[in-house]
């Protein structure tokens, strides 16, 4: 039977951890070197902080040899909409301080409206039934509350020119999709550039990145490819994924240049829906 994430399952979960690893005496720095995770990730575990991946506790289970304990007891995120992969991710959006995303294709489900995110639901791979689309977007739209407190986090984006272009449902859909964007410009919410299309090849095409940094946790890095999503805590690899958001900023449209864009297709959207 699944254990419900929650902050008692996850103080269990960690003194677990902390017992089953002085038993084998071990320190944090042993274990994490072991582990292939970070020591202040462990310290996080071992009070309750955070919770570990999948990839995790079978590791976990594979060094201390406890049979699966690991794996069978590991708090499970229960909410509809959200995979795996992706289930830690709100929450950490929540505590955050300062965002930094990246997207090359669509656009981040943080900035999704409903029309929007309705539309990639019914043209996704799985065969979605409509109360299970209300559920996703239910999910998706949730996150995007962290936008209500106008103080924090501070949130930029950079967005691929093709985000803005590919067509995602009708041009209505694609319309109010982009005022919804500018208008979280206009207001100051958010920061927003434009990697345009003649820069060509740049460090983060490839997938997805959002950084993100905190009050009482060291930042880390979250990518994703199409079924896969991972949170990167290693400092080496965080700064890495800095530092292609970094340069990719550098090469992207100013703010002012990227929001007359966003505004122009939009037009260009509203003038397709009346045709």
């Amino acid at each position: 039977m699944a254990i419900e994430d929650s902050p008692e399952a996850r103080l269990r979960y960690g003194e677990e951890l902390r017992a089953r690893r002085e038993g084998a005496g071990l320190t944090q720095e042993e274990l994490s070197a072991r582990a292939i995770m970070s020591r202040t990730h462990i310290a996080h575990i071992e009070a309750g902080r955070r919770r570990p991946s999948l990839d995790d506790a079978q590791r976990l289970d594979e060094i201390l040899g406890t049979g699966g304990m690991f794996v069978r007891f590991l708090p499970v995120k229960t909410e509809a909409g959200v995979a795996e992969h992706f289930a830690e991710i709100p929450e950490l959006e929540k505590r955050a301080t300062m965002i930094r995303t990246f997207a090359s294709q669509l656009v981040p489900g943080m900035l999704q409206t409903k029309a929007y995110a309705h539309s990639l639901f019914m043209r996704g791979h799985i065969p979605w039934t409509e109360e299970e689309i209300e559920k996703l977007i239910g999910a998706r739209l949730a996150r995007a509350r962290v936008l209500a407190n106008f103080q924090s986090p501070d949130v930029w984006f950079v967005l691929d020119e093709v985000v803005l272009r590919r067509p995602v449902g009708t041009a209505a859909v694609m319309c109010e999709q982009l005022r919804h964007i500018e208008q979280l410009v206009v207001s100051r919410r958010i920061r927003v550039h434009v990697m345009p299309l003649s820069v060509g090849y740049y460090p983060l095409l490839a997938g997805f990145v959002s950084l993100m940094w905190f009050d009482d946790l060291p930042p880390v890095a979250y990518v994703e490819t199409l079924k896969h999503g991972k949170v990167l805590e290693l400092p080496s690899a965080v700064r890495s994924c800095q530092s292609a958001y970094d340069r990719s900023v550098g090469d992207a449209m100013s703010s002012s240049q990227s929001l007359a864009l966003i505004r122009s297709l939009a037009e260009e959207f509203e003038r397709e829906q009346h045709q």
